[in-house]
This record gives structure tokens, sequence and C-alpha cells, in this order.
């Protein structure tokens, strides 16, 4: 089977998914600067939706890696001209991540006082932590089905549709949430880090609800659930469990910075808070390229077509290193405009502004990154990408933070082992692809 791999046809995938993929730290970004700008404690209530933030992208990542399974499985699928063998898996594989995601929202609602103390949080900002995270975990389990039903357009080379239920639930959250959380006079009072907590909710809720109405009406993949269980359910639950385990190396790494930025203190957490978010705003972006790799890769491996596989991975190495390194000069010419949109407490800026400009400079490395991991999913590599996120957690993120915070370098150290991460994750899939595919490439 050809498939095109000329910038035009990348660019179809990974523009839609480009927009699409901003939608999730779009909502987090929408609640940060809103949050940021309000009149009553602000600074601590931008801490409390920071730490709640990392606990729910954790599960969000952790659990949400069903889509890059059920799209690498589909992908290969197509790939090998064999759609019509896969019917039943979608829905098998959506009913057992929906369900996972029903025990976690139960087990972790009575316990929201317990969860964010083990992030440090303490006084006003636990309070704000488990105000906001009672109405948002409700949307956790919305989150996971859209994941998923993005996951099965992707693996039909369908980016389109997921765009546009991203572009409706962040816009429709940016809305909610200058209405809920700063009211409207004389009709709705202001509900500040509460309303943004229904806002997300909500915005999360509509977004499934157009994820179903597209995906019945759009494609032949039906969402009635009957067994046996598909043949390909035992391979996608291996995915899943070593997806699962790096997720969880991940997290870790997400949850250390997280909790020695809120032990610094309430500023500390605060431009962390604001610094994390623009990173994963940046790691979205090129998610694009990532997502174009990640389909595109799974279908050429389908059709064992290892020349435009490697031809693809060299195009993609040069479209995000060119997309990060505009990131980060965007982010150097607005520099100072960018913290001020977020917040106006001075305090903050003055910790943000300390570290901004690492953030900024791992965006070429982290394009790069999320290029490679994105193809390693679309091919099934998942056991090779759980090891190398226990090894750069383990052995790189975790040793260099505690190093650099041995010396009081405090949001400093946390960017630090971030940059190295990044670079530890990158490497080895860049060698391993390179050693296992040319060989196979024959002149």
């Amino acid at each position: 089977m050809n498939t095109d791999i000329r910038l035009k046809n990348i660019n179809k995938l990974a523009i839609p998914a480009l927009i699409a993929g901003i939608a999730e730290p779009l909502l987090s970004i929408t609640d940060t600067a809103i949050i940021g700008n309000i009149d009553i404690n602000a600074t601590e209530s931008l801490a409390a939706v920071g730490i709640v933030g990392a606990f729910i992208s954790m599960l969000i990542w952790v659990f949400g890696q069903i889509r890059s399974a059920i799209s690498s499985i589909i992908s290969q699928y197509v790939g090998a001209n064999k759609t019509n063998e896969i019917q039943k898996l979608p829905i098998q594989a959506i009913v057992i991540v929906i369900s996972g995601s029903l025990c976690i929202l139960f087990l972790s609602y009575p316990f929201a006082k317990e969860i964010f103390q083990f992030y440090n949080a303490s006084g006003q900002v636990l309070e704000y932590c488990i105000s906001y995270f009672k109405i948002r975990i409700f949307g956790f389990p919305f989150s996971l089905f859209v994941f998923s039903i993005f996951g099965i357009f992707r693996g039909l080379q369908n980016t389109f549709y997921p765009m546009i239920i991203a572009i409706v639930g962040a816009l429709l959250n940016i809305v909610l949430d200058f209405i809920f959380v700063y009211g409207i006079n004389g009709f709705l009072p202001a509900m500040h880090i509460e309303g943004a907590a229904y806002a997300s909710l909500i915005a999360q809720i509509t977004m499934a609800v157009i994820a179903v109405f597209l995906l019945v009406k759009k494609t032949e993949i039906s969402l009635q659930f009957s067994l046996p269980f598909h043949q390909e359910i035992p391979k996608l639950l291996g995915m899943i469990a070593n997806l699962f385990i790096r997720t969880l190396a991940l997290n870790t790494a997400l949850y250390f910075a997280t909790a020695f930025a809120a032990n610094y203190g309430p500023a500390y957490i605060a431009a962390y808070t604001i610094g994390i978010n623009i990173w994963l705003l940046g790691a979205f972006m090129i998610d694009g390229y990532s997502s174009a790799g990640n389909i595109l890769s799974g279908k050429l491996l389908g059709a064992k077509n290892y020349k435009s596989l490697v031809l693809l991975s060299e195009k993609l190495f040069k479209y995000g290193l060119v997309i990060g390194v505009l990131i980060a000069s965007l982010g150097f010419v607005f520099y100072d405009l960018i913290g001020e949109i977020f917040t106006k407490e001075s305090e903050v800026l003055q910790q943000f502004y300390h570290v901004f400009w690492i953030v900024l400079l791992t965006q070429p490395l982290s394009a790069i990154t999320f290029i490679f991991d994105g193809m390693f999913k679309g091919m099934g590599k998942m056991k090779y990408l759980r090891n190398v996120l226990l090894f750069s957690t383990g052995l790189v993120f975790i040793p260099t933070l505690l190093i650099f915070d041995y010396f009081n370098l405090k949001l400093v150290a946390i960017w630090i082992a971030f940059t190295l991460w990044i670079m530890a994750r990158g490497l080895p899939l860049i060698i391993k692809f390179r050693q296992l595919f040319l060989p196979l490439v024959k002149d």
C-alpha cells in the first residue's frame, strides 16, 4: 500500500490534530489565567488549580493511553486493508476504560483531603483544592470517553472530527469560565475557583456528546457492545498495561515537581503552575505532528513500507525542530507579557520570570521527543516506551531534582530536571528507531 508522506498529507493530519491536541491544556490554561486574576486569594486559588490539575492530568494520562493503543491497532489494520475485521474492538475497549475510570472516581472522591495533603497542600490552598477537585473529578470519565473516540478517529486516519470536538469544548470552557468565575452582575454571583471547575465539567460533557454523535453518524464503527471479546483485546490490554506503567513513571516526575514547588510556598507553586501549563501547551502544540507520526507510522508498519517509515521519521524530525524553535522564539519575544496574562501578583511573577527561559529552551527538545514518542506508539512499541520512561524518571529526573534542590535552587532545580528528563526520553527513541528500521530499508 502506498502512503503519501509529503508535507501536504502530513499537514492534513497534523494541523487538525494540533488544534485538537491543545484542547486539554487550553482548559487548564484558561482556568489558570482567569483564576490568577480574581480579586480574592488569587495566589492560593492559582496554587490549588495547579495542584489539582497535576493530579487530574495524571489520571487522564494514565488511563487516557487507551487512545494510543486503539489508534495503533486500528491504523495497522487500515494499513493491511483489514478494517472490516476490527469493528467490535472500539466499543469493547471503551467499556473497559470507562469502567476503570468510574472506579477511580468513587475511590478518590472521599479521600480528596488526604490526596492533596500528599501534594503538600495546606491551609487555604488545601481547602480550595478539595472544593475544586470534588467538582472537576466528575468530568474524568467523560474525558476518557472522548480520548477513546479520538483514538478511533486517529486509527481511521481522521483528525478532522477530533479537531471539531476540541474546538467546541475549548471555546465553551472559556466562555463559561468568564461567566462562572466572575459572575454576571445582578444575575449570577461570582463562583471563583468552583466556577472554573463547573466550566471544565460542562465542557467535558459537551465534548463527549458531540463525540458520540460524530462517531455514529460519520463512521461505520458500532457502539453496540457484544461478546465474545475481539482477538486483539489481549494485545490492547498489554499495550495499555505498558503505557499505564510508563505514564505512572511520567506522573511520578510531575508529582515530585508539584510537591517540591508546593513545599517552597504559594508563590512558588503558583509560578510553577503557570510554567507547567505553558510547557504542556507547547507539548500539545507539537502533538499534531506527533499524532501524524502516530497515525502514519502504524499504517506504514502494517503495510511493511519501511523505506517510507524511515523517510517519515526524518521529515517529522525537521518539522518538530522548526516548530519547537518557533515556539521558544515567540516566548522570548513576549516574555514579560506572557507572565502578566496569568497573574498580576509581583512575587509570583518574579519566580516565574526566574525560570521561564528554561521552559522555553526545552521546547525544541520536547518537540523531537514527542514526535518519536508518537511514532513508537503508532507502531505498538509500548514496552520500549515504558522502559525509557522508567529509566528517565528514576535515574535522571529524580536524582537531578534532589541534587539541585540540595543547593536550594528551588524552581530552577525543577526545570533543570525536566530538561534532562526530556533529553533522556528522546535520545533512546531516536537511536532505537534507526537500529530497528535502517537495516530493513533496501536501496
